[in-house]
């Protein structure tokens, strides 16, 4: 018998996320309903505990699986279809949410069971990820609070509640900023430089802005305006590299370093209270500071390790930087008649544009009709196809999606054609209801269920790429075909894992500092010859990329590198010094903290004014808290790991192969199961070096 469709989307206990059906007043009776089952079954188990790993680890996901179809999905549609009744019901539904996490994590019956198993004979016999799993359950409680009593546990838990709604908060208010803000163009002269995908973006979000919002206006054109500047990056970032016009590049620069910093959206406060959250939980936790806390769970481990590995960034970089710099002022001074000195953030970008098609001969914006986004997605599909024996099938319309725009794919090993995964793609900016960035998330993971089967693994590729305007196709920026396989790297870890444990399928259980490897080891295949020019092709005429915007490309590649390992390197070590020791009575504000690493981080000094800290949504409303530093520390694995393949011969596609099939079937395949340490050297051969890192940036 087919089972039935229940009347809340959010209660299905099988098949995809119902996104077409999910609405607002869903969540709450969804979650009531979620929770009145969880907190019973954690009653039931608690009372009858056995320290074995199927009486604790198995019985806790039996519990924790529901709430994978039943509240997963609302803060998947609050980041790419956000609405006031939707933040409303999140956040009605937080409060319990929160209470019955700290109840699971803080249960002394179950921790002790799992310490009884970890500390008996069974547990060496059993394999290597359910040994972790268990290790890694253990590790969280404690710092979750397990071991606190009484007025401390009450405290840690008042402040656990509060965190939620604040980081919930603190990103609906950058969402709110950024969609806030706009600039409207009509003098043609303000437009002249503007790529033909600038002027067509502008030109629609004036349109969309006179017909969504109300406001008084004519419909506009590419060609003759009006143009509508937005924060949102798809315009932000092309106008600050293209406009002519120095008073509307501060303008811009201004409403972007100062985005949710007064008014109703102000993150200051939150920004203050955020870390004072997190240094009275750690305290409560006995441990020094927040960087303790989270490091704790991290491949680097101790701060010192961390600060060892940026240092020795900053230094290879520091001169570079100061050269290119040098070399941006020079140009600003020939083009404005101004001194070097009167250089200022908002005309970086604008320069360094300049500086590159100069020396390399060509713009992002006559590359961008030969990144059509349907041929780079067939690119990037038989790339992955060659290194790791994998197809990509379109099935649209075989799964409910929440946009238009949302394409569905499987997954299929190509060796055997059985199906292994699947995936939402998410491509387009929407700065409407959608926030900005990009990302990968699980909708669902690899596990095996009680009767036997497999549910396979189901992945969120979310991007905000440039969308299709003037009646053209999505023409893609460079950079944004790069986060295309950026993202794409993280799906494939989710999707290709081999292991059946969830705690330990995909990237779940694996260090936070090493979940990039993945992600940024394939947007080196961006710079490969027979991929870049395999997916690329004129949108009109069908040429191919010619061979020497390849090598310009390729060549440009260490343009501007060492600026852009600066800024890396800066928002790492502000991460790092906030939650390492910061104390508001002797180090000033967050924002004092931030100017005194620019100083050693930004060879242009920032302004007194700029408030980036409160649009940081990455260590305030995100996961990387005292790790932003992992997306350096992944990018020296990434960059070693991609060294293999060269070492192996890119031109030889047997050993290409050869080289994908044991990254397959190590990085990708094992996730969590082991620690990446392990993995990388199984896959490597050695332990990891910067040398390549920095060879591929131009820095040795």
């Amino acid at each position: 018998m087919a089972a039935t469709t229940p009347a809340n989307p959010l209660l299905a206990a099988d098949g995809l996320p119902a996104f077409d059906r999910i609405a607002p007043t869903d969540v709450v009776p969804a979650v009531e309903a979620l929770l009145a089952d969880a907190h019973a079954a954690i009653e039931k188990l608690e009372a009858d505990v056995a320290p074995t790993y199927d009486a604790t680890i198995e019985a806790l996901d039996a519990i924790d699986r529901p709430f994978e179809r039943g509240w997963s999905p609302v803060g998947h549609l609050l980041g790419v279809k956000n609405s006031d009744e939707l933040r409303d019901a999140h956040e009605a539904a937080i409060p319990q949410m929160v209470a019955y996490s700290l109840r699971a994590s803080q249960s002394r019956p179950i921790f002790e069971a799992l310490k009884a198993l970890a500390d008996g004979p069974e547990f060496a016999a059993l394999p290597s990820a359910k040994r972790r799993i268990v290790t890694q359950r253990l590790l969280s409680a404690e710092l979750g609070g397990v071991g606190l009593d009484g007025e401390d546990r009450e405290a840690f838990n008042k402040l656990a509640e509060e965190m939620s709604q604040l980081t919930t908060k603190f990103s609906n208010n950058v969402l709110d900023a950024t969609k806030a803000f706009g600039m409207t163009l009509t003098d043609p002269a303000d437009a002249a430089g503007f790529p033909a995908t600038l002027r067509s973006v502008a030109s629609q979000a004036h349109n969309d802005h006179v017909a969504k919002d109300g406001v008084d206006g004519e419909p506009g054109t590419p060609e003759a305006g009006p143009w509508r500047i937005t924060l949102d990056y798809p315009s932000y970032g092309p106008f600050m590299e293209h406009s002519r016009n120095r008073t509307q590049r501060e303008q811009l620069y201004r409403a972007f370093a100062t985005r949710a910093s007064d008014g109703d959206v102000d993150n200051t406060p939150l920004v203050d209270r955020i870390l004072e959250i997190r240094r009275r939980q750690s305290a409560l936790l006995g441990r020094e500071h927040f960087a303790d806390v989270s490091l704790a769970t991290k491949m680097a481990g101790t701060v010192d390790a961390v600060h060892g590995l940026l240092e020795k960034l900053r230094d290879a970089s520091w001169a570079h930087g100061e050269k290119e710099l040098a070399e941006l002022a020079d140009r600003f001074a020939a083009d404005t008649g101004l001194s070097v000195d009167d250089l200022a953030p908002w005309d970086t970008a604008f320069y360094a544009e300049r500086l590159r098609e100069e020396r390399y001969g060509f713009t992002d914006e006559e590359l961008r009709p030969y990144f059509a986004f349907e041929r780079v997605l067939d690119g990037l599909f038989a790339l992955c196809g060659r290194l790791f024996g994998i197809t990509m099938t379109a099935a649209d319309g075989d799964a409910p999606v929440w946009n238009d725009d949302v394409r569905y794919f499987t997954v299929q090993d190509s060796e055997t054609g059985e199906q292994i995964a699947a995936f939402y793609l998410d491509p387009y900016s929407r700065p409407a209801d959608k926030r900005g960035g990009a990302w990968m998330a699980d909708c669902l993971q690899r596990r095996r269920l009680p009767d036997g089967s497999l549910q396979l693994p189901v992945a969120h590729l979310v991007c905000n790429q440039t969308p299709p305007a003037g009646g053209k196709p999505s023409l893609m920026s460079f950079r944004e075909v790069e986060t295309l396989f950026h993202e794409f790297g993280h799906g494939l870890q989710h999707m290709l894992t081999t292991v059946d444990e969830a705690d330990a399928a995909g990237i779940a259980g694996v260090e936070w500092d090493a979940v990039e490897l993945p992600s940024q080891f394939m947007e080196n295949w961006c710079y490969h010859r027979p991929t870049l020019l395999g997916m690329t092709a004129h949108y009109e005429t069908g040429e191919p990329l010619p061979e020497d915007l390849f090598e310009k490309i390729v060549a440009a590649r260490t343009h501007m590198a060492a600026t852009q390992m600066l800024r890396q390197l800066q928002f790492g070590l502000t991460d790092m010094a906030l939650h390492a020791g910061y104390d508001p009575a002797t180090d000033g504000t967050p924002f004092d903290v931030g100017r005194r690493v620019a100083e050693k981080t930004s060879i242009l000094p920032l302004p007194d004014w700029h408030r980036g800290l409160c649009a940081f949504s990455h260590i305030f409303a995100g996961g990387y808290s005292a790790g932003y530093y992992s997306y350096k520390w992944a990018e020296v694995l990434s960059a070693d790991a991609f060294g293999a393949f060269e070492e192996a011969g890119l031109d030889d596609e047997a050993a290409v192969a050869a080289t994908g099939r044991r990254f397959r079937d190590t990085v990708l395949a094992e996730g969590g199961s082991r620690h990446p340490a392990d993995i990388f050297r199984d896959f490597r051969g050695r332990e990891p070096s910067p040398e390549p890192l920095l060879r591929h940036s131009g820095l040795l």
